[in-house]
């Protein structure tokens, strides 16, 4: 991630994460890393510190533009110490995985402290079977998930011994933050070169649909005509569509990804349908434990879509759009469920919905900073489009280690807003396929339930597609069985295995 590929100043995508949030509703990403044995505080200090030049924007500060004139740039933090980054915490005997998810989503409510570069790390000592774990923490200002993922490879190795990083080429001058008058003529500046940017986008767009019969212009139709329908019907509320109030309670479970694959094979669809289909019954469960009925119900959830060229695999900051899928919650049958979803989202991608959202937010760009900002600072409105959102992320599927400790397991964790006390994480890793469920506390205090229903679900989902279950040793999180806890084995490596999963 050199330094080259990277933009002094944020994108209106990327700044729209900082103008959005709130105490409430931080809008930041993590993860929880389960780690083999006890891992070295000033080992994994070290670690990070001799890779920092791979990551420069973990050494640079948000700093704003004089009345928001500009977007934020990013800049040297001229007082960046690691240590203020990095902390040590030591969980209570006898260090259950329990107490590890309760403690994760504690230190994921706070909102990042915005005098420093946006991240954090906390390594978690003390858990039961000799093991440790990384609670992570970044902006969703600097990563999307793919980026995010990336990241991941580069802070973690693929192998317990391996070489040296490579030093920097060069230093990168690092002079103090700019004065607020340099910043304010900066911002003019670019301004003034971003009209100019988007006036010759408009003439090569003008030029490309010229070329292909107006193909964008007729994305965007579509996705207007798509979304159309859902902006004028309101959502029905799930229990926990309410107000946030800030405090976080994580939930996770882990599938294996070879029986996933299987399902997928024998009865349709993708990895993600398959996600989908077991969130969809799990939801329904959750809605009838509430009082709510699910005859004829359709949850809407929001999935958010790469749309990263090739060419911006390297870049940090976001690139994401967003498909709004409709799944039924009361369906009885699960491969029903599945045929439904994958009907669903596929004629969505056939009609290139994704790109097509995109094409509009981008009209985004073109609104200014300080109105952007200003708009934010509005009261939201209440939400009446979506129940929640699920973002399937693929991740390595090789082992990954930390200063030679291999890491066995890897939830993620995203975060809340607009009235959605629930989101849903999902990413691959290692052959297995780990769900998060984060929760505003206030709005979801049994997402625990929830959780259980989406184990149900799967199991439930797995047999009616005739699917037996993998012979894969188990990895990460402690389960109990008939009462007592029971160490999963270490996970055997394959000799050749596929770099990432696939989402789709």
């Amino acid at each position: 991630m050199p330094e080259a590929n990277l933009s002094r100043r944020l994108s209106p995508q990327d700044a729209s994460f900082l103008y959005g949030e709130r105490e409430e509703a931080p809008l930041h990403i993590g993860s929880v890393a389960v780690l083999e044995g006890d891992v070295s505080y000033e080992n994994l200090v070290q670690h990070i510190a001799a890779k920092l030049h791979m990551i420069p924007r973990y050494t640079q500060r948000v700093v704003p533009a004089p009345f928001n004139i500009g977007h934020p740039t990013w800049e040297w933090d001229p007082d960046f110490d690691i240590r203020r980054h990095i902390f040590e915490v030591r969980i209570d005997a006898p260090g259950t995985d329990a107490a590890l998810i309760d403690l994760a989503g504690k230190l994921f409510a706070p909102m990042l402290d915005r005098d420093k570069p946006l991240w954090e790390m906390f390594l978690v000592r003390g858990l039961e079977g000799d093991r440790s774990a990384v609670v992570s923490r970044v902006h969703h200002c600097l990563v999307d998930g793919v980026s995010g993922i990336e990241l991941l490879m580069i802070v973690f190795d693929i192998s317990p011994t391996p070489a040296p990083p490579l030093p920097p080429r060069e230093e990168p001058e690092r002079g103090p933050i700019p004065s607020p008058a340099s910043r304010f003529f900066d911002a003019i500046w670019d301004n003034m070169a971003d009209g100019v940017d988007r006036w010759a986008s408009q003439q090569r767009r003008l030029i490309d649909d010229l070329a292909d019969g107006g193909d964008r212009g007729r994305r965007a139709f579509r996705a207007l005509e798509t979304l159309s329908p859902y902006l004028r019907r309101p959502v029905d509320r799930a229990p926990f569509n309410k107000p946030l109030k800030g405090k976080r309670k994580l939930a996770v479970s882990e599938f294996s990804f070879a029986e996933i694959r299987a399902i997928r094979a024998n009865c349709g669809g993708t990895v993600n349908d398959v996600c989908l289909t077991v969130l969809a019954s799990a939801l329904g469960r959750y809605f009838e434990l509430h009082g709510q009925k699910t005859h004829g119900r359709m949850a809407r959830i929001l999935t958010p879509v790469n749309v990263r060229r090739e060419d911006e695999r390297a870049a940090l900051g976001n690139r994401v759009s967003m498909l709004l899928v409709e799944v039924p919650v009361g369906a009885s049958d699960p491969l029903e469920r599945l045929s439904a979803i994958n009907a669903r989202t596929d004629r969505l991608k056939r009609a290139n919905v994704a790109e097509g959202v995109e094409l509009l937010g981008e009209a985004n760009n073109s609104v200014p900073p300080a109105l952007q900002a200003l708009a934010s600072m509005l009261p939201t409105p209440p939400n009446t489009l979506a129940n929640m959102i699920c973002t399937n992320v693929p991740g390595p599927m090789i082992p990954l280690y930390c200063v030679g400790h291999r890491m066995v397991a890897h939830y993620p964790m995203i975060p809340l807003g607009w009235e959605m006390g629930v989101s849903c994480g999902v990413t691959s890793y290692d052959q297995k396929l780990y769900f998060g469920l984060m929760a505003d506390e206030d709005c979801a205090p049994d997402v625990d339930r929830l959780k259980e229903f989406l184990d149900q679900a799967f199991v439930e989902l797995r047999s009616a597609a005739g699917v037996s279950r993998a012979d894969i040793p188990q990895v990460g999180i402690i389960q109990p069985v008939n009462g007592a806890a029971v160490r999963r084995r270490r996970a055997s490596t394959p000799g050749t295995q596929a770099l990432a999963a696939d989402a789709g």
